[in-house]
């Protein structure tokens, strides 16, 4: 027993009434998981929910998703470390391209009745693109995976004091039992549930730091201060740029403020944005699990209103922790604080739990914890469920044994869950070398989906593209990026790579940039030389062969405008237009 029973030196001190908290909600997870078994028939059921949920649960479940890793401890380290200009992860990295695959490209999706992004891949440009994204996609989940699971055993690690190996398998098992149990159902209704959990959680800690700051013009004036009195060998942006969205130079690490401007505008808010938001079947296969196909199509807009006010719940706690947590001002200052999550040094991904420690009183502390938690769980799910659909039909059904019984095939899909799940603990390791893991997602972004985003999006207006095209492109844009990321700030045998100098995440944008172009500019020349498919063919997949009426649900023109996606698309648009200009 002792054990299993909290260290004295734990960095969270939590008490019984937080551990309580814990318990009842990790008894509502499983419950789930056992209720949503009961709706698990088929191989449809498990992979996309039978094509029977709601837009405001799929909606919700859109953003829950990716309300993981990323969007918790990515961001706030982000916060902590560059400030208000990590809004353009949401405010342009993610609403546009939310709105674009709901208004064009979502029809397409589910109109076609494919069962993942690489299926349609399949479709579109045969066996050589289908394999290449299918099995990168695959990685890349994996890989993705990791991060949500390293981030999920810190949290148990600085509850308990377990070491970290111990956290991350019990973490493992825990996310593990309600997939396997019911599929991509347990899954969805966990993240709303999450959903929920995680504002409860994370609201009351950001109101209560501003209020120990004296506001938001408190925050400011703090900021100000660390900044000021950094020495310059610390590396800290001015303050002017950590205060000020625009030009973003604190996150790009561009001295140049067009430059900037110009890597946020097309790597992030169009390449990686777009690769990411509209070819991810992560997100995508929230969606395909809707009822109708308007239902599919206004998943993400509707998932768009709540995500344009998520920098609020998380980059303000890491601004806060900037501020008010000691250890973090010593490492914004230049300092090697020792202690962190993981034991091995404080390191801006720590902001978070910092700031829970310093301003949460216990309660409010097992809320915020079970929140954190839940974040992670629906992250990790999120890939884990995503990456058994891909590799059960994807890669096993068509590569490996064909024209097996539906029953099998659902059983492939559970045991891709438990192997995808004991592998992100390997994962997991290599996402705990980075001090801030965004930076480690950002890379990862860049290799896989901006070649994606580049491949498809020319196939999908452009009926010339070619079969051969596809997976010459995607491939060509996979390695460019990889090349320019090593070239970055990388090393090889001890030999330092340094060619670009960067800092902050602007190397990412660039190598994102540079998959895109590569890849279209391979695909253009490939496509000249090499026989397209004949029109007939592409009825579904790409815009010029595909009938209005299969575009659209051409009952929605009946609805009120709220419930219209074109228009609700628009006032999320206009909305959040104006938070640009305010921030």
């Amino acid at each position: 027993m002792p054990a299993v029973l909290p260290a004295a030196d734990t960095l969270i001190q939590a008490n019984p009434v937080d551990y309580l908290i814990l318990v009842v909600y990790f008894a509502f997870v499983l419950g789930i998981g056992l209720l949503a078994r009961r709706s698990v028939s088929d191989s449809v059921d498990f992979f996309l929910s039978g094509r029977s949920l709601p837009a405001w649960v799929t909606g919700l479940a859109f953003i829950s998703a990716n309300l993981g890793a990323v969007e918790i401890m990515g961001m706030s380290a982000n916060g902590a470390q560059f400030g208000i200009p990590t809004v353009h992860y949401f405010w342009v990295g993610a609403i546009p391209a939310m709105l674009f695959l709901g208004v064009v490209m979502m029809p397409f999706y589910y109109g076609s009745k494919v069962r993942s992004v690489p299926e349609f891949m399949f479709r579109r440009f045969g066996t050589g693109a289908h394999l290449v994204n299918a099995i990168s996609f695959a990685v890349a989940q994996l890989l993705i995976a990791g991060v949500n699971l390293y981030l999920l055993g810190s949290i148990v690690h600085a509850l308990l004091g377990w070491p970290l190996w111990i956290a991350l398998i019990v973490a493992a098992i825990i996310v593990l039992s309600y997939i396997t149990l019911g599929g991509l159902s347990a899954a969805i209704y966990n993240e709303v549930l999450q959903f929920f959990v995680i504002v409860a959680s994370l609201l009351p800690l950001v109101l209560l730091g501003l209020h120990k700051v004296g506001g938001y013009d408190g925050l400011k004036e703090k900021l100000t201060q660390v900044a000021e009195t950094a020495p310059a060998s610390a590396g800290v942006p001015p303050a002017s740029q950590q205060l000020e969205s625009w030009p973003g130079q604190a996150l790009t690490g561009f001295d140049s403020g067009f430059l900037s401007v110009v890597g946020i505008v097309f790597g992030l808010g169009f390449v990686l944005s777009f690769g990411y938001w509209t070819t991810n079947f992560v997100e995508v296969q929230r969606a395909m699990a809707s009822e109708s196909i308007s239902a599919a199509r206004k998943t993400p807009v509707i998932g768009a209103f709540p995500k344009m006010f998520v920098p609020f719940l998380t980059i303000f706690p890491g601004m806060l922790a900037a501020v008010l947590v000691k250890e973090i001002v010593e490492l914004k200052q230049g300092g090697s604080p020792a202690g962190g999550a993981s034991g091995e040094g404080v390191k801006y991904n720590d902001s978070l739990l910092y700031l829970m420690r310093d301003l949460l009183p216990n309660g409010l502390l097992g809320l915020a914890i079970t929140g954190l938690l839940a974040a992670f769980m629906a992250g990790m799910a999120a890939n884990i469920s995503a990456f058994n659909t891909v590799f059960s039909y994807d890669l096993w059904e068509r590569y490996i044994r064909k024209d097996r019984t539906d029953d099998y095939y659902l059983r492939i899909g559970r045991l891709a869950t438990v192997g995808a799940t004991f592998i992100a603990i390997f994962t997991a390791l290599v996402a705990s070398s980075f001090g801030n893991v965004m930076d480690y997602l950002q890379t990862l972004f860049g290799f896989f989906n901006a070649p994606l985003f580049a491949t498809f999006i020319l196939g999908m207006f452009w009926k010339r593209m070619t079969p051969t095209a596809g997976w010459a492109g995607l491939v060509s844009g996979t390695l460019s990026a990889i090349v320019v990321a090593v070239l970055s700030d990388g090393t090889l045998g001890g030999l330092s790579l340094g060619v670009i100098p960067l800092s902050g995440q602007g190397a990412a944008f660039v190598a994102a940039s540079t998959a895109f172009v590569v890849d279209i500019a391979v695909s253009v020349a490939v496509t000249m030389v090499t026989q397209p498919k004949p029109a007939s063919e592409l009825v579904g997949l790409v815009y010029s062969e595909t009938p209005v009426e299969q575009r659209a649900d051409p009952n929605e023109a009946t609805y009120p405008w709220y419930r219209r996606t074109v228009p609700l698309a628009g006032v999320a648009l206009a909305m959040v237009v104006v938070l640009n200009i305010l921030f």
